[in-house]
């Protein structure tokens, strides 16, 4: 299941851009009540907007915009929405996104391709180990694309390690859909209960809400601890609530293939210009193909660089590296900038952390303070020293550390939240 433009040359790809372009600008101008204020604000020519270039003519979109507006980005009468999602409010409050039944189908297909990029296939058993209610977009479009692929599903949802294995070992599922640090529990938890997970029909497993690669596209200590315990193949996922679409590597490993059939990628500086390739910037979207709210020039927050070298699966289009950091998640730690992936990042290298929360406050004087509190095994000396030198090599500073049980941690944790927070602002 690969779309004929995901290979075609890059300037056919533009060429096909912007056609679909035109015809979301007509649609947002005629749709849209945020739009058409906009476009009447800025005494913007739609119609002279007909290449991607072109785009810079127009302002950008911000989170804060489509949460203080969020109604007047609806485009169709509340009759045709057929499903009402929201963001997970991983970087402030959660937006409503309101679906028609054309939407859901083009979210069921934006999932069968990616799950198609990372080699899945019909007749294949997914386990789905993830939320898939409270208005979670993504749980419900993976079912939906698994299903338009033709394979199978397994809605076992979130859940302890037992209860996992278990069904894995029931319904022998092919692909795993899962966070990779939850899939670590899960391989310690076999370990030690002597089940090799190695012996069971599980091939992949496609990881969603954390990277498993560096911005080398190497494998990072999370899914090199994974996979020294557990040797599945590991396939990478960057997507947002917002856009509606999916970025899945491929086998090969080298960033999330972009699908230009439902969205326009632009990689901006803080001034707004596109950058170069290799770069990193604020990933900026226009939604094709979307009809209850379709967005233009959305400034997701996600800071990536792009990559447009055709990749050895044939696709030529463009591929966005792991997620660097949040635009308004950047820290200015004892003078040095830091995004909390990389704190992630070091301590997924320390064996001994069983669980933690990295908290993030400003003190009296307005300067950012990190304090990581973490539930270990093993002695407390000696996994502090292995903390801290973790900490120094990765991001040369080390900050306030809390050891901590697992109840205390689970307490800090949101109860309603979607998705295993590991980070909190205070």
């Amino acid at each position: 299941m690969l779309p004929e433009i995901e290979t075609k040359l890059l300037p056919e790809i533009k060429a096909y851009q912007e056609e679909k372009l035109q015809k979301a600008l007509q649609y947002l101008s005629l749709h849209s009540p945020y739009y058409k204020e906009l476009f009447s604000k800025h005494q913007i020519d739609i119609t002279a907007i007909s290449s991607i270039e072109d785009l810079q003519r127009i302002p950008t979109t911000s989170k804060e915009d489509f949460s203080l507006r969020n109604d007047d980005f609806l485009c169709v009468d509340r009759a045709q929405v057929a499903d009402y999602c929201t963001t997970s409010g991983t970087t402030g409050g959660s937006v409503v996104i309101a679906l028609t039944a054309k939407d859901i189908e083009r979210l069921a297909y934006n999932e069968a391709i990616s799950f198609a990029c990372a080699d899945g296939k019909a007749g294949d058993v997914y386990q789905l180990m993830l939320t898939l209610d409270r208005h979670f977009m993504a749980g419900m479009a993976y079912y939906a694309g698994i299903h338009k692929l033709g394979a199978s599903t397994v809605r076992v949802g979130p859940g302890p390690p037992q209860m996992q294995i278990e069904n894995i070992l029931r319904f022998k599922p092919t692909t795993l859909v899962a966070v990779p640090s939850f899939l670590l529990r899960l391989a310690e938890y076999a370990e030690a209960n002597g089940i090799d997970l190695n012996k069971t029909s599980v091939q992949r497993a496609v990881c969603i809400g954390e990277s498993i690669r560096d911005e080398a596209f190497a494998e990072n200590a999370l899914s090199s601890r994974l996979r020294s315990k557990w040797d599945i193949k590991l396939y990478s996922t960057y997507a947002s609530s917002e856009m509606q679409t999916a970025f899945t590597e491929c086998s090969e490993g080298h960033g999330g293939h972009h699908h230009p059939e439902l969205l326009i990628v632009e990689i901006l500086d803080d001034a707004g210009n596109q950058l170069p390739p290799g770069q990193y910037g604020e990933v900026t979207i226009t939604s094709l193909g979307v009809e209850g709210m379709p967005l233009l020039r959305y400034r997701t927050g996600d800071i990536c660089a792009y990559y447009d070298e055709p990749c050895a699966c044939g696709r030529t289009t463009m591929r966005l590296s792991p997620l660097s950091g949040r635009k308004n998640q950047m820290i200015k730690y004892k003078g040095t900038t830091i995004y909390p992936p990389t704190i992630q990042d070091a301590l997924s290298t320390v064996r001994e952390i069983q669980d933690y929360i990295i908290q993030i406050s400003k003190s009296d004087i307005d300067t950012d303070e990190i304090l990581i509190y973490i539930c270990q095994n093993g002695s407390h000396d000696a996994t502090e020293q292995k903390i801290r030198a973790a900490l120094q090599s990765h991001i040369r500073v080390i900050p306030l550390l809390s050891f901590v049980s697992s109840a205390t941690i689970q307490e800090m944790r949101p109860a309603n939240s979607r998705k295993p927070l590991t980070v909190v602002f205070k």
